[in-house]
């Protein structure tokens, strides 16, 4: 079995676990407390919750799975196949919630998935580095950092709908670059050995990649909080693997090769990805308090 196979199914493993975690977080986040509460406040009354604790622990599988795949596979590949973390997570979520998936969802979730496979997958993905330089990364700071600002800041005057999409955009985009981070934390991984160790501990983005899961955690929290998972995850499947793709072609070098004929493949399923993120955003909008 070829080592990108062996990343495919690890890839979807990861998903239905990323998903089982972020239902369990969603549904703690709207229940740990029925006060309006701040973003570092509500994060700390979820470290007290046992629920909470529970679906990090199936997360961390999750991710767990997700770290072994993109040992094996680029960036661009695991990615795209983790967006099926959507159509385990909106089932499972509805119910809970004591309702149905309505046809509808499930078109819009399949467009989706299938027009964020196909934007990350279709350019003929090409493996690249595992890690990159400071000076790379500095401006990588630069272009992400003003952004999530900005969506913060438009979190705190806008309606819960809108709050929840823009948290989850900046939730997304955090766990995209968890992603690209946890490449280079793998390929330094070797606890064979003192030195092994001793490597990974002096590694700069072991310490990016844990500050970044914390902060990722914390948005995803407070999104799930602002909304419906029909209003945060889409908008959080859809960012990470965009920002994950994008950071492997311009951080680690992956290089995609679509073709004359690709690159309109690549634009109509632009569309569709849009299109579907705003049909899966604003349906169910009256969901968002678990049942």
């Amino acid at each position: 079995m070829a080592k990108a196979d062996i990343a495919a199914v690890l890839a979807l493993a990861a998903a239905f676990f990323i998903a089982v975690g972020d239902v369990i977080h969603q549904r703690s986040a709207h229940e740990v407390t029925e006060k309006p509460v701040g973003h570092l406040e509500l994060f700390a009354r979820l470290l007290r919750d046992g629920r909470w604790w529970l679906g990090s622990g199936v997360a961390a599988i999750g991710f767990a799975l997700q770290a072994a795949a993109l040992g094996l596979g680029s960036v661009l590949l695991v990615q795209a196949l983790l967006v099926t973390s959507l159509l385990f997570a909106l089932p499972i979520s509805a119910r809970l919630s004591g309702r149905r998936v309505t046809r509808w969802e499930w078109l819009w979730a399949a467009l989706l998935a299938a027009a964020v496979a196909v934007i990350v997958t279709v350019g003929d993905p090409t493996a690249g580095a595992s890690r990159a330089s400071l000076h790379t990364w500095l401006w990588v700071a630069a272009a992400l950092g003003p952004a999530m600002a900005l969506c913060l800041l438009g979190a705190q005057m806008a309606s819960p709908a809108t709050s929840a999409v823009l948290l989850a955009a900046v939730s997304g985009g955090l766990w995209g670059l968890f992603a690209v981070l946890t490449k280079a934390v793998v390929d330094r991984l070797d606890v064979t050995s003192w030195a092994g160790i001793g490597a990974l501990l002096g590694t700069p983005e072991l310490y990016a990649w844990a500050a970044v899961a914390v902060a990722g955690t914390a948005m995803q929290q407070a999104s799930f909080r602002s909304g419906a998972l029909t209003a945060s995850l889409p908008t959080m499947t859809v960012a990470e693997p965009v920002v994950a793709s994008a950071l492997g072609v311009a951080v680690l070098g992956e290089t995609l090769r679509p073709g004359e004929t690709g690159v309109f493949v690549l634009v109509a399923a632009v569309g569709v990805m849009v299109v579907a993120t705003v049909a899966l955003a604003r349906g169910e909008a009256a969901t968002r308090e678990p049942a």
